[in-house]
């Protein structure tokens, strides 16, 4: 790969600068490292890179000039929202356009009637249901980085949410995406109509972690905020009985409007920073909430109880009050940042599992802890068997992250193992990358490399993620067989 400073990669940079500037503001288009090294990484900050180029279109036209011009050049773009992604899947690449799309952030349109919401990729997931509120509509989908994630990354990972059990994750909850192909041409997946002419391509756009096209605008589905809600704090003894307990709610025919798990080292770190009023002395607690009417919320409530006492549950209480709920949810949401406080940095796992296998997993989980010498605090949506293990290390010590990176791969390949797959919501990225050479035979993946040329022929959107080439994945085999593993190409490490 040429460095964009010298020879070629200089020449390149100077030419697409220069096209670049002819029609954006010079502020839209940056290339100083003191400019670029903001955008070096996403939320898997262990790898980064400086990108030739940064550019910031402010509007839909403008986006497609910027990818007409890097087509015309032969540049790569990795386009980026917020930056709060956790698998590498926004890492820039040296000779390549870092494509940030933060300035498109304007709500379109808000139709109440048809409880549609327009908007730019660059708004936050949580500004849409600010905005529907008003109505009395809200976006269903809340990522824990919902207060700082943007709708244009939610659809390129497919994001989920504690509510996603009984709501979906995006690609349940979006209409319609309009964008630009690599190539800078207009490009427009489903409808706000029910139906659509031709093939529904709408599920595939959703979750292609940008490397179909690049989004502009997006149609949400808004749903009626429920009457009331109440959620159920219940206490086991082992982790194991939390993990039965949530098959015995799935198993009872209940579907909640959320189901969290989180094991103690978690709920400790949780409660110094937030002080939700968790339960300490439980090995594992889960949150259960019902929502709807106060009959149905009140009927749901005590079939939860019985279930939970039934399953082992230790104790059980439920939230008195609006703010109780709300303290309940905002300790599960807010797991990730109070485990940066005890932890020079944490590595996020994603992956999901059937929730009969939820025990069997999480005590290799704990024996994986042991094996490498690192603690793991666990939390879940247990609902749907979406893992997020948080492997604690420090990043400054590179025999720490080369333990942290082979405890995740056997994670994930656990969850394969069980037949569970190796992303809920996190995308592949490049953190994953080696793990889809497991999950997928050699022909899979050649179907899914096809059908991204088909969108992008030269694979000029982010190139380098999500789908192995077969020789890596023969490589990594060749690694995994002797009991080595493959590192990531090409990524400078922090």
């Amino acid at each position: 790969m040429q460095n964009a400073s010298t020879g070629v990669g200089f020449l390149r940079r100077a030419e697409l600068t220069g096209r670049l500037r002819a029609r954006l503001p010079a502020s839209a288009v940056l290339h100083e490292p003191e400019d670029t090294t903001p955008y070096e990484c996403d939320g898997l900050s262990a790898y980064r890179q400086r990108p030739m180029l940064v550019v910031l279109p402010a509007t839909p036209e403008e986006v497609g000039f910027v990818l007409r011009e890097c087509h015309a050049l032969g540049v790569a773009v990795v386009a980026r929202g917020a930056g709060t992604g956790l698998s590498g899947g926004a890492l820039p690449l040296a000779d390549g356009v870092l494509l940030s799309l933060a300035r498109l952030n304007r709500v379109l349109a808000i139709d109440p009637l048809a409880r549609v919401a327009r908007v730019q990729p660059g708004v936050r997931n949580l500004a849409v249901s600010e905005a529907a509120a008003v109505h009395g509509l809200y976006y269903a989908p809340d990522p824990s980085s919902q207060i700082a994630c943007t709708i244009g990354g939610n659809v390129a990972e497919n994001s989920g949410g504690v509510h996603c059990l009984k709501y979906g994750l995006t690609v349940h909850n979006v209409l319609r995406v309009a964008g630009f192909t690599a190539d800078g041409e207009p490009v427009e997946f489903g409808a706000e109509s029910l139906d659509v002419a031709g093939l529904d391509l709408l599920a595939l756009m959703i979750g292609s972690e940008g490397m179909l096209a690049v989004v502009t605008e997006v149609s949400l589905r808004l749903i009626p905020r429920p009457q009331v809600a109440r959620c159920i704090m219940a206490s086991f003894a082992t982790v194991e009985a939390a993990g039965d307990a949530v098959a015995a709610v799935i198993g009872a025919g209940i579907i909640a409007a959320g189901l969290e798990l989180m094991d103690q080292p978690a709920v400790r770190a949780v409660e110094e920073f937030v002080h939700a009023g968790y339960d300490l002395d439980a090995a594992a607690i889960l949150l259960c909430e019902s929502d709807g009417t106060e009959a149905e919320v009140e009927e749901e409530i005590e079939r939860m109880g019985q279930v939970l006492r039934a399953a082992g549950a230790t104790a059980i209480r439920v939230s008195a009050s609006e703010a109780e709920r709300q303290r309940f949810w905002a300790g599960r949401k807010a797991a990730f940042p109070a485990v940066g406080r005890i932890s020079p940095d944490y590595y996020c796992m994603d992956g999901t599992i059937p929730r009969k296998r939820l025990a069997e997993v999480l005590r290799f989980i704990s024996d994986a802890e042991a094996r490498y010498g690192l603690r793991c605090p666990n939390v879940f949506h247990a609902g749907d068997g979406n893992l997020h293990p948080l492997i604690l290390f420090d990043a400054n010590d590179p025999d720490q992250l080369a333990r942290t990176e082979a405890f995740a791969a056997d994670v994930l390949e656990k969850c394969v193992e069980v037949g569970g797959t190796i992303t809920g919501e996190h995308g592949v990225g490049i953190e994953k990358i080696n793990q889809m050479c497991v999950q997928f035979a050699p022909g899979e993946l050649a179907a899914f490399r096809a059908v991204r040329r088909a969108f992008d022929p030269d694979e000029r959107l982010n190139p380098g993620k999500n789908i192995p080439s077969l020789h890596r994945c023969a490589e990594y085999g060749r690694q995994h067989v002797g009991g080595g593993r493959l590192p990531f190409p090409e990524l400078p490490r922090f």
